[in-house]
């Protein structure tokens, strides 16, 4: 096969989840990304939050307007729904993702988070919403807020860039900055490897940073997470793949510092 049809086949494989025909030829989802989330007690904040809301809203929807050509899609896509877990840990974890728009604007709803079933207690959860506008060939800018759940109902501002960088390397990056200024960052690194037509090999990393310490968050400076591993899916229908993996683990902060090996079985599904 000449590199120039593997590219197309790769292409058309990997944007299989989200090219969709339009009056215009062919729109493809900008792989806009969300992160996870913190906010404030303090009302001021709280409020302009709120206000950021609306604004971000309005914002798509005249831009939306704006290209009355071209048509407005949906797509909804679990990219984790898993369990995992060793002897001494059990979790379950999901990652969906929802956007709204067109080609070159998007509105797009994250969730992302674990359980633990041993503690019967949430460890992570949070809710984002972004507006996403196409700023170049498969790189999207986005801005926007995210609703921390757990460990703390926070708020924090969140502005990124995802895309897919040369050798079709996935990269989701987003920078966090809450009420007191406090700056932590997010960067998410995936591959697609097709070993068959059905069968797909996908490494994945994961590193979260912050700038200095974060007493009520327990957050300590440096890198606080680190998290390396693949799933290997069999793609039943498009729509439709289970999965099983590994995931090597490092999580620090300013009470304890932990690492561990973790068996993944999951299911990835989109529409």
């Amino acid at each position: 096969m000449s590199i120039s049809n593997a590219w197309f086949s790769t292409m058309t494989r990997k944007y299989s989840v989200t090219v969709i025909p339009s009056k215009a030829g062919i729109q493809r989802d900008d792989w806009a990304s969300f992160c996870t989330g913190t906010m404030t007690s303090k009302v001021s904040f709280n409020r302009n939050i709120h206000v950021w809301f609306c604004l971000l809203l309005a914002l798509y929807c005249s831009a939306a307007t704006a290209h009355d050509s071209s048509m407005i899609f949906n797509h909804f896509k679990a990219d984790r729904l898993e369990y995992e877990g060793n002897q001494g840990l059990h979790l379950f974890k999901w990652d969906v993702q929802n956007w709204t728009g067109t080609d070159e604007n998007k509105l797009w709803l994250k969730s992302e988070g674990d359980y633990s079933a041993d503690q019967n207690i949430f460890g992570r959860a949070d809710l984002q919403i972004l507006y996403s506008r196409n700023i170049d060939t498969f790189w999207d800018f986005q801005i926007g807020a995210r609703r921390a759940i757990e460990p703390e109902r926070t708020f924090d501002a969140v502005i990124g860039f995802q895309g897919l960088a040369p050798y079709f390397i996935e990269v989701d990056s987003a920078m966090f900055i809450n009420e007191k200024g406090n700056v932590l960052g997010r960067l998410t690194l995936g591959y697609e490897m097709l070993l068959t037509q059905r069968l797909i090999l996908q490494p994945r990393v994961e590193v979260n940073v912050a700038a200095e310490d974060i007493q009520n968050r327990g957050v300590k400076a440096g890198v606080t997470e680190f998290e390396a591993g693949f799933r290997l899916r069999y793609e039943i229908e498009r729509e439709f793949a289970p999965y099983v993996g590994m995931d090597y683990v490092e999580e620090a902060s300013l009470r304890e510092h932990q690492h561990s090996l973790r068996g993944v079985v999951g299911v990835r599904l989109w529409y």
